[in-house]
């Protein structure tokens, strides 16, 4: 017998990190609820990265997922800016892993190519299909859309990768 899963997705970033959190049983997908933690610019580094902390650690309160799936960092060529991001995508990893959850990562085009079918699309495609896969879905912005997506991305690997976390684990 197959039991419901709620995946949480979360798209990391410093001044905007979204979420999404769906429900998968076999291949159905539910949408439940998505949104954006944001930090305050003008604030320091660690009380921003404090923020974004606590505003997902009260979604996953909220929201209680079963399981985590959080994009993985790209490089450009803004060594600042991606070591920032980084530190934004520690905050996106610890919260679930303190919350007891298994997390996932997922490049950018593994996420693309679950939800378009292809590796290289745009965020309004993405949205697009979005709506298809699930109706009932809403989102505020890019960054939760992408939050979805990652949580789609993981419905559909999930068992690929509860392998993968248990054979590095044994």
């Amino acid at each position: 017998m197959q039991e419901t899963i709620r995946i949480i997705g979360i798209d990391p970033g410093l001044r905007r990190t979204g979420w999404g959190v769906i429900e998968t049983l076999g291949n159905s997908l539910r949408f439940i609820a998505s949104g954006t933690v944001t930090s305050d610019g003008d604030m320091d580094l660690a009380s921003r990265l404090c923020q974004l902390h606590d505003g997902l650690a009260d979604v996953v309160h909220q929201y209680r997922p079963d399981e985590a799936a959080v994009e993985q960092t790209f490089v450009n060529k803004d060594a600042v800016a991606t070591l920032k991001l980084g530190q934004a995508r520690g905050i996106a990893m610890l919260v679930p892993a303190r919350a007891g959850l298994p997390v996932a990562e997922y490049a950018p085009n593994a996420v693309k190519k679950a939800v378009i079918g292809v590796g290289h699309g745009d965020k309004q495609q993405i949205q697009m299909m979005l709506k298809i896969l699930m109706p009932k879905a809403t989102f505020t912005g890019a960054d939760a859309a992408d939050a979805l997506a990652l949580a789609i991305c993981h419905a559909h690997n999930r068992g690929g990768t509860r392998m993968r976390m248990a054979k590095l684990a044994g």
